[in-house]
Formats: C-alpha cells, sequence, structure tokens
C-alpha cells in the first residue's frame, strides 16, 4: 500500500511523484508492456485494471548432450542447468481516490509503449463523468460496461481463483476475520451496497438476476452523514464511526423495557429505534456517536433486507460488497450480526478481501473475451499486493483508514488450469492448512520470527546461486527488504492475504525471490546432491534385495524417512548439510527417532502389505536428491514389483530444494538405464512422472493441474503417499481422502516437534484408510 501525501492532483506525472511517498512505478508495475486496460470509477474510488507481459528468469534443466562421448565420468552431474528469460502474463489492479484520476491518467499516457488496443473498458457510475478526461489522457476510446455484470464476472473471477478470498466477520473474536477455503458454488446472492443497494442472485458463471435493492445505501449514510457531522469525506466519516457509542443516540430495547423483552426475545441492548433518544436528549450528541448510530441504521436496514430475500430464494450465502464496505470492520461486523439475527443462524453473510476490484475485474474480463482468460487459473502474487488492510482505529501507521492511499492486486497466470483432487473425501471441507496461525498467537508469533531470522541463510544463498551475475547481492539486499517489510504487516495484520499459515509464510517468500530474479537459488545445490545420490542408487537397492521380504518393507520405510531429512528448508538440518559435507544417507537413518515412532502406524501398513496389491499409487515427493533417489525411488520400485502403477507427482516449479518434474524427468531417465524395472515400468507407462501445478514447499490438494487428475481418474489410484514436512504437517495432515493413504515426514523443527509432543528427528508414519 502507497500512501499519499497530499489531498489534489496535478496534471503531470511530476505532480503524482510529489502526491505518493512510493514511487509510481512501483504503483502503475510494468506499466510498459501493458497490453489491455479496464476500469471502474465510483463516486469516490477509481480501480484500474490492465494486463501485461512479465519478464523474468527461469532455471532449465537439460541432458548434457555427449554425442558419443564416455558418460561414466565419475563426479560428471547428471544434467546440465541453464537461466533463461520467460515470458508470462500477469493482472495488474490499482485502486485510488479519484482525487488522484488525472494525474494518474497523465502518468500511464507517459509510460504506454506496447498498448494492443485503442479501447478501454470502463464501468461504474463515474465512467459517463470522466470519460471525456479518458479518452483525452489516453486516446483510447471508451467502452461502457454493465455495472452488474461487471460486479459478477469479477466475483466468480475472485471466488474462483483465490482460494482464501471470502472471509467472515467474527465480531470482536482475536482473529477478526476468518477465511473460507472453498466457498465458490452456486447459487448465492450478491448484495453490491453502493449508492443505493442492488440484491442479485447469482446462478451460474454467466447467469444472473436482479431480485430487489434499495434506495438507503452507501450514498444515504454518505450524504445523511455530511448533513450531521460535517464531514465531507467518505472514510473520514467511517473513522469518525469506529470512534462512538451509538448507544448514546440510539433508544435501545432496555431504554423502552427497563431491560431484555423476554415474551419476544430481545436482549436489552438490541436497537429499538435509531436515533430515538435524539427527539428528546436535552443535549448535543458528538459527531462520533451520530456517525455510529448511521452506520448502525444503514447497515442493520441492509442486513435484514439481504436475510429476506436470501431466504425467500431457499440461499445461505450472500456475499456483501460495494464501496460502503471497504473493508471496514464496524460495518462488516454490524451486517454480520442483523444477518445472524433476522436469519436465526442459517444464513451466512460472507465478505471478499478485493471486493473493490470486482467491477474493474469484470470490466476486463469483458474486454478480454477473445483471449478466454477463464481458462487459465490465475494465483495472487503475494510480492505485488497490498492485502486486506483493517481500518480499525489503533493498529498502527500502517493500519490508518484507507483516504489517500493506493492499493494493489497482481495475479499471474499459471500454466495449466488447476483443480480439486478427484480423491478428496469432501472438498468442499477441505482445509490444506494444519495449523491457522491468525488464531494461535504464540505459533504466530514463533513463525513470524523464525522466518525473519533465515533471512540472513536464504540472502546468502540466492546470491550464491548466480555467482556470474554482478548485481546478485544488490537485487538479494532488495528481496530481503520486501520480505521483512511483509512480514511486519502480517504481524500487526495477520489476515492480510488471508489465513496466516506456515504455507503463505513460504509461498510468499518464494514470489519475493522471483520477484528480484532468484528463480531457483538452490538448482546447484540439487544437480550437485541428484549427482551423489545417483551413484548410490544400485548400492542401496542391491542392499534391499538382499532382505527378506519382511525386513525390506521396514528398510524402505526408514529409508523414506531417512531421505526426508535432507531439508535445506529446516535450519536444523542446513546447519549440519553446510557443516558436515559427509552427512549422508546412513548417518540420517542414524538420526531418525527409533520405533515406536511419534505418529506409528508402521504394523497397520505392514499388515496391508500382505494383502492384494494396489491398482495405482499416487507418491507426492519433496526434496532432490537422496529423498527422491534413495528414499523414494526404491519405495516406487517396490510397488511396481508388487504390480501397482505408480504416479510419481513433482513441483511445477522450484522452491527450496524441492524436486521438480523437469528434473525428475532426468532422474528418473539415469535410473532407467540402471534399473531394468524402472526402465520397463517408463516404457509400459506403468510409472508416469507428472507435474502437480505447484511451486510450492506445501500441498494445496484443492489445487492441482488438471492433467494429473485426470490420470487419477484415469488409472484408478487408490494409495496416495504424502512424503514431507511441509507436505504432510504443515499441510494435509488432517486432509480425509476417499482412499487409504500414507502421510510421512521427520520433524526438523524443534518447536514443532515439542508442540506435538516429540523431539528433532521424531517420526510421523500415519497409515489412514477411509471409513467404509
Amino acid at each position: 500500500m502507497a500512501e499519499c501525501g497530499a489531498s489534489g492532483s496535478g496534471s503531470s506525472g511530476d505532480s503524482l511523484d510529489k502526491s505518493i511517498t512510493l514511487p509510481p512505478d512501483e504503483i502503475f508495475r510494468n506499466l510498459e508492456n501493458a497490453k489491455r486496460f479496464a476500469i471502474d470509477i465510483g463516486g469516490s474510488l477509481t480501480k484500474l485494471a490492465y494486463y501485461s507481459t512479465v519478464q523474468h528468469k527461469v532455471a532449465r534443466v537439460r541432458s548434457f548432450d555427449h554425442s558419443g562421448k564416455d558418460t561414466g565420468q565419475e563426479h560428471e552431474p547428471p544434467y546440465e542447468v541453464s537461466v533463461q528469460e520467460e515470458v508470462t502474463a500477469r493482472l495488474h489492479f490499482v485502486k485510488f481516490e479519484n482525487t488522484y484520476i488525472e494525474a494518474c491518467l497523465d502518468f500511464i499516457k507517459a509510460h504506454l509503449v506496447n498498448t494492443e488496443t485503442k479501447v478501454i473498458q470502463a464501468t461504474g457510475g463515474g465512467a459517463y463523468k470522466f470519460q471525456d478526461l479518458i479518452e483525452e489522457k489516453l486516446q483510447l476510446k471508451v467502452h461502457r460496461e454493465d455495472v452488474l455484470s461487471c460486479l459478477i464476472k469479477g466475483c466468480n473471477f475472485v471466488l474462483r481463483n483465490i482460494p482464501q478470498e471470502a472471509f467472515v466477520c467474527q465480531g470482536d473474536a482475536d482473529a477478526e476475520f476468518r477465511f473460507h477455503s472453498h466457498p465458490h458454488g452456486f447459487p448465492y446472492l450478491l448484495v453490491s451496497i453502493g449508492s443505493g443497494v442492488s440484491i442479485v442472485k447469482v446462478e451460474a458463471e454467466d447467469r444472473f438476476e436482479w431480485i430487489g435493492g434499495s434506495s438507503i445505501g452507501g450514498g444515504t449514510f454518505w450524504g445523511l452523514g455530511a448533513l450531521l457531522t460535517r464531514t465531507k469525506k467518505f472514510d473520514e466519516l467511517l473513522q469518525l464511526a469506529s470512534q462512538g457509542q451509538h448507544a448514546n443516540v440510539d433508544m435501545l430495547v432496555r431504554d423502552v423495557y427497563g431491560g431484555a423483552h423476554q415474551t419476544l426475545g430481545l436482549s436489552g441492548d438490541l436497537i429499538a429505534s435509531s436515533f430515538g433518544k435524539s427527539a428528546t436528549a436535552d443535549k448535543e450528541f458528538s459527531k462520533e456517536d451520530v456517525a455510529k448510530s448511521l452506520l448502525h441504521m444503514i447497515s442493520n436496514d441492509v442486513g435484514q433486507l439481504a436475510c429476506l430475500h436470501a431466504r425467500l430464494h431457499g440461499l445461505d450465502r450472500v456475499y456483501f460488497g460495494g464501496f460502503f464496505i471497504r473493508g471496514h470492520p464496524v460495518t462488516m461486523r454490524t451486517i454480520t450480526h442483523s444477518i445472524n439475527f433476522f436469519s436465526k443462524g442459517e444464513v451466512q453473510a460472507l465478505f471478499l478481501r478485493h471486493e473493490g476490484y470486482l467491477g474493474a475485474i469484470g470490466a476486463f474480463l469483458k474486454g478480454a473475451e477473445q483471449d478466454n482468460p477463464n481458462q487459465y487459473s490465475w494465483g495472487e502474487n503475494y510480492a505485488g499486493s497490498s492485502g486486506l488492510r483493517s481500518a480499525s482505529p489503533g493498529l498502527g501507521p500502517t493500519q490508518r483508514a484507507r483516504s489517500g492511499t493506493f492499493d494493489l492486486l497482481e495475479m499471474d497466470r499459471l500454466e495449466r488450469p488447476l483443480v480439486d483432487l478427484p480423491l478428496l473425501l469432501d472438498p468442499a471441507s477441505y482445509v490444506p492448512d494444519t495449523v491457522d496461525l491468525t488464531d494461535d498467537a504464540l505459533a504466530r508469533k514463533y513463525w513470524l520470527t523464525c522466518f525473519e531470522e533465515a533471512l540472513d541463510g536464504v540472502v546468502k544463498r540466492a546470491v550464491a546461486s548466480q555467482p556470474e551475475a554482478l548485481d546478485a547481492a544488490e537485487r538479494a539486499e532488495k528481496f530481503r527488504q520486501k520480505y521483512r517489510d511483509k512480514l511486519q504487516v502480517l504481524r500487526l495484520q495477520p489476515f492480510a492475504y488471508g489465513s496466516l499459515t506456515v504455507r503463505s509464510l513460504l509461498d510468499t517468500r518464494e514470489h519475493c525471490l522471483n520477484e528480484f530474479n532468484f528463480p531457483d537459488p538452490y538448482c546447484k545445490v540439487k544437480q550437485r546432491e541428484n549427482g551423489v545420490a545417483l551413484r548410490g542408487f544400485q548400492s542401496v537397492v542391491r542392499a534391499l534385495d538382499a532382505l527378506g521380504w519382511e525386513e525390506r518393507q521396514l528398510a524402505l520405510a526408514k529409508g523414506l524417512l531417512a531421505g526426508n531429512v535432507f531439508d535445506w528448508g529446516a535450519k536444523a538440518v542446513a546447519d549440519v548439510l553446510e557443516s558436515d559435507p559427509h552427512f549422508g544417507f546412513e548417518e540420517a537413518k542414524r538420526k531418525l527417532q527409533e520405533r515406536p515412532w511419534l505418529v506409528d502406524s508402521y504394523d497397520e501398513w505392514l499388515q496391508r502389505l500382505k494383502g492384494p496389491p494396489h491398482k495405482c499409487a499416487l507418491i507426492f515427493a519433496d526434496n532432490s536428491g537422496i529423498d527422491l533417489i534413495l528414499g523414494v525411488f526404491p519405495f516406487v520400485r517396490e510397488l511396481l514389483f508388487r504390480g501397482t502403477e505408480v504416479i510419481l507427482a513433482c513441483n511445477s516449479g522450484p522452491a527450496l530444494n524441492d524436486v521438480t518434474h523437469s528434473e525428475s524427468l532426468l532422474v528418473a531417465e539415469r535410473i532407467a538405464a540402471m534399473d531394468p524395472l524402472v526402465r520397463t515400468a517408463l516404457r509400459e507407462e506403468k510409472l508416469l512422472l507428472v507435474q502437480t501445478g505447484s511451486s510450492s514447499p506445501c500441498l494445496d490438494l484443492s489445487r492441482l493441474d488438471k492433467g494429473l487428475a485426470a490420470l487419477v481418474r484415469e488409472r484408478g489410484a487408490d494409495l496416495v503417499v504424502i512424503e514431507g514436512m511441509g507436505r504432510a504437517v504443515h499441510t494435509n495432515y488432517h486432509a480425509a481422502l476417499r482412499c487409504e493413504s500414507l502421510k510421512l515426514a521427520v520433524l526438523k523443527n524443534a518447536w514443532l516437534a515439542a508442540r506435538l509432543g516429540g523431539q528433532l528427528f521424531s517420526v510421523i508414519f500415519k497409515y489412514e484408510v477411509p471409513a467404509q
């Protein structure tokens, strides 16, 4: 969020420079590569949307071209790594006060280079008012779009693409907002509170019906508020309301009946008459109390109206948007209370993190229909987005009221569509993350501190990954500052990007690394460790094959666990690996907790193995090197030997030292050259290597590559194996599946291990069978 220091606008980019504390090119990012625009102009805020192409570095791996040379050199790396430029698509959304519209348009015009269109889609009440100005400044023809259809398109888009978009407001609970991971589904009610109120029943992506509304909305609050308090700015009026006591102005049930109305079941604190005390009181009321009373009156009226329409149409979810909401907690709490009261808890009031952008997103989508943006999945880029801010007073300088601020949202186009894993027992109730740090203050403090203290090591690794880049140290310092700033925001506003979790902290770090062109800081580490592990593969397999059946199963399980120790994302392990270069597979086995393990379902797993083979196993791999090659592949080989097909799923993009799909292909090629069982399985497609669609150290089973989901259905997968602390403990520890599952991890963080009742290097071996 970039804060503005002046209240007026000038007519040039220079005046914009003077009016905001962040450089304009950090607000209108990548503007020189903008291709298409849309704009939504409301009564006080302008929301600009544009599409750009972003050039960034990616690490690519490929086999060496030996051209007939001897390939058996002892210390030769298994593949080569190169850094290449890649162009991807990004959506940008910028929200600012109408005061700045002229200066912003001047800045945009001065920096436009590659725009492909001569038209700008426009929506909102101000589209007509500012049409001439936009056409003059940008030399683009304004095409006005219907407000409601834009809102609905935008709402469906954010609900589909941002898992932590919708939330409920929890009154005075410690966690101000509670997010819904999978709220999307039709039908639902959308209540847009702008100047007035529009209530729309949404039945499908492009099918909706306006079913009601009211002239009493945000404009009423603003207009009456200005008359009653002499406060002209909407945000200042909200700020007054947040400091007021409505009971000083409103007549409550207890003022009428001396307490609660027992017969009707009405508590004494309910409002019996808005502004009821002002008719008989012989005193002046404070602006704060008047504003609070007015806010309650409008919010309660809208909430009751929405509830009645929801009940009339048999709907239990109501999404609220429009400039009246503005992310203001008091407004959202009042609407929530009203909905709960009138529906007796049967209808749920839901709010959206990006409700202010719905119109701009919808207008953009209408203008981009020929590109079919809905065929892709999109992901929020935490590095370039402001996040949800609370307007509650007293939260510190970065949480002051929204007046005079620029808000930003960026979304990156993903290579392939993402869908639910078909094996989830109930996709609607699936929550990837094990612990919500928004709720758990102690865990939140620990992990925020942990990630900040790890910054030095991440910066060092990033610089070391690009020894030939002269500006690597400078870019790494910019990464450090950006990520530290994000951590500071999350300390004050833990719900800024949805539920705060270890996964979101890891993903934010990866986004910030990519922002400064560090696409894969561990690429050389992975290359070296894969080479070392490949050289040990045959001896590990020979040793396993020499064991009796039951002894071999335990050795395979311990091999999976020992391999999982090799996680550069865990400080306890990174310290060992850096101080002892000879620490290897056997040393890792000795680190493991002795049985019985902290969570130990091994005996049940062994008993299952004595039965018929599984039809197909889906395995989510974790780390490169010893983990993949000496832990996972021998386990895969055993499953193949039993007659079980295997789908080995690896990350689409890099994160820490996790193996990527492209790296797994090269590793499998080398293993196949050494092992006839693996070679045959690859040739006969009994072993399939696929990408997950993720670039995270954790795993969200509701956002997986569409091709992987199709393969799981086609092959009839009946076993899911999830390994690693990020994928099986920080996420998916409680995930319920429709088939058997193995969740395996070694706890490489002492604090987390103690929380779970164990110690460093305690073992999780969790075999689960779904209830019949």
